[in-house]
């Protein structure tokens, strides 16, 4: 067997001793050396932040401050531990009898914390004070984190406690308020990009800085995350690192060429955006990076067109500064954020796609196609500067002159009754007498269909809307011609129905001619009209011009739209007052 010592990863070979190896934290490190100085060290911490800043890390330089002894063995509690006491020696290599550390992921019952409410009442073996630190501590149990509660306001003087977490929101705020809480924020990319050049000169490693700035931006602000990634890239470059290398190594495509194909995806030109896309595939691109890539550039351009100080960022190069301006200048915001809601959608798109590659193609093909569409504003623009064609003498809905004032459109008419004369010969049986005023609420021949449709029998409406032309209609009598295809018992049936509904008896005559057109044919008719009157608005052949494929759905006026909306609305419900209650009683 070797005695030469195991590999040890970079995270853990540089992993800080003191609050000055810490970098980021200034803060906290402030913090914690003015109360260690002034003797005011809480009895409990809180550390939280994203992964890799240094929580756990932090937890261990403050329990070896709290129990180094220096040197000679006479020196008190320090923000600068000697790192050569048996304390600290003990404490770094994870062994010391009174430095307790507990994964609270892996042990989250009551029963774990009650061996610490157990033990806490004891003096430290061999250090100054006896220090507890749970790792993150928002996975105990309530009832782990009611137990504690007790213990944590009031510990003994001889114990700490230092928690650390990832989810600072699942911890009750009855345990927060028991401690001093610090957030340990992510790493500038200027200072990570400095500690990663430094270690790799203390490894004898040389990364290109654009390697470095490829790993610093994957790592997202977490040292543990960039090591890791440094790491890997020594070993993958064998000594000498460079910015291709990392890229092959994380599965990026070339930042330049990402652009690339931002701006031919920007300019519409969905051929040689498919050819680019399909060539930083074959390279090793991964879809989903590729399209994440977009979506970062399309925010950093975004952000560069509000502020462009924002484009000096330490991870990208003069170059594609110098594009990132260039492109913000010339892209409109909406064209932006359009693209980047579609950007989102492609992104969930190819996750779930079983073939990623394809979806991304498709993803790319919509963006092309939407990439050169105007805005609204332009479009109106657009439309108001062009000629009008002439509008032919045509009235729009609602009485303006085709010429004039913009299509506001009208809703259908009220149904009318026609009164045409009888023709031909008629079978009429004749409806008993009616007493004058009793059935006055059913003038018109729309309050009977109106009356059908509250009465909700679905199946008569639909043959009086489309299988009776009614010839003449007065209160308690109609006279009508069946529509072809018309059941022969539709004339009893709507006088049982109508006398059942009233409580009087209605004359139904059934004629054979006069009668006009049925209520279905009248609503095509004047459907038709309205679509032909919204024809001839300049603003809408200005449009369906510049659209050919476009089509006219639906016509609605100004009144319309409110109704529709009154009709929508929730109703405000007003607070009922109960009379009988006393404010004096319980």
């Amino acid at each position: 067997m070797s005695d030469q010592p195991a590999y040890q990863v970079l995270a853990r070979k540089y992993r800080p001793q003191t609050f000055a190896d810490l970098i980021g934290q200034e803060a906290m490190v402030r913090t914690l050396k003015n109360a260690f100085a002034a003797d005011r060290i809480a009895h409990a911490f809180v550390m939280t932040g994203v992964r890799g800043v240094g929580k756990t890390t932090t937890a261990r330089i403050i329990a070896k401050g709290l129990n180094c002894v220096g040197p000679d063995g006479s020196s008190g509690p320090t923000t600068e531990p000697c790192g050569v006491c048996e304390p600290c020696i003990a404490i770094a290599e994870g062994r010391h009898v009174d430095v307790l550390e507990m994964d609270a992921a892996s042990r989250t019952g009551v029963g774990d914390i009650r061996e610490i409410i157990d033990s806490v009442h004891y003096r430290a073996a061999s250090a100054r004070f006896k220090v507890y630190i749970i790792d993150e501590v928002h996975m105990l149990s309530t009832a782990a984190f009611n137990a504690l509660l007790k213990t944590l306001e009031e510990p003994p003087a001889h114990v700490k406690f230092i928690f650390a977490t990832t989810e600072i929101r699942k911890v009750p705020v009855t345990v927060l308020s028991r401690c001093q809480r610090f957030d340990l924020k992510r790493i500038e990319p200027e200072v990570m990009m400095a500690h990663l050049d430094r270690v790799a000169g203390l490894e004898g490693a040389t990364l290109a800085q654009d390697a470095l700035a490829l790993i610093t931006r994957a790592a997202e602000g977490s040292v543990r995350d960039a090591m890791s990634l440094m790491d890997q890239a020594i070993a993958h470059g064998a000594g000498e690192t460079t910015g291709e290398q990392v890229r092959a190594m994380l599965g990026l495509a070339d930042r330049g060429r990402t652009l690339d194909l931002f701006d031919l995806i920007m300019k519409g030109d969905a051929a040689t955006a498919l050819s680019e896309l399909s060539s930083q595939y074959a390279d090793g691109a991964d879809p989903m990076a590729v399209l994440r890539d977009l979506a970062e550039i399309t925010h950093w351009i975004s952000v560069i067109k509000i502020n462009p100080a924002a484009a000096e960022d330490p991870t990208t190069p003069p170059d594609e500064q110098t594009r990132g301006l260039d492109m913000a200048s010339r892209l409109p915001m909406r064209a932006m954020t359009r693209m980047w809601q579609m950007l989102l959608k492609a992104v969930e798109e190819v996750a779930l796609a079983p073939n990623a590659m394809m979806a991304a193609e498709m993803a790319v093909i919509r963006l092309t196609h939407v990439a050169d569409l105007p805005d609204p504003e332009t479009l109106v623009r657009k439309l108001s500067d062009s000629p009008r064609p002439p509008a032919g003498g045509g009235r729009v809905p609602g009485g303006a002159p085709a010429g004039g004032a913009p299509l506001h459109g009208t809703t259908h008419a009220a149904l009318r009754a026609p009164a045409a004369p009888m023709r031909g010969p008629t079978m009429t049986a004749a409806a008993p007498a009616l007493a004058e005023g009793q059935l006055q609420v059913y003038a018109s021949f729309a309050s009977v269909v109106d009356l059908i449709r509250q009465k909700r029998d679905m199946l008569l409406l639909n043959e009086v809307e489309t299988d009776l032309r009614l010839v003449r209609y007065a209160p308690g009598r109609i006279e009508f011609e069946p529509a072809p295809g018309a059941r022969a018992d539709l004339a009893s049936r709507l006088g049982q129905r109508l006398q059942g509904w009233t409580g009087a008896r209605w004359g139904v005559s059934v004629v054979s001619s006069g009668g006009g057109a049925t209520i279905s044919e009248q609503r095509t008719a004047e459907l038709a009209e309205l679509h032909a009157e919204a024809a001839e608005n300049p603003l809408v052949q200005a449009i369906l011009t510049a659209f050919p494929k476009a089509r006219i759905t639906e016509v609605r006026n100004p009144e319309a739209l409110v109704a529709q909306a009154a009709e929508a609305a929730l109703p405000v419900a007003e607070p009922e007052a109960d009379e009988d209650w006393n404010p004096f009683e319980e």
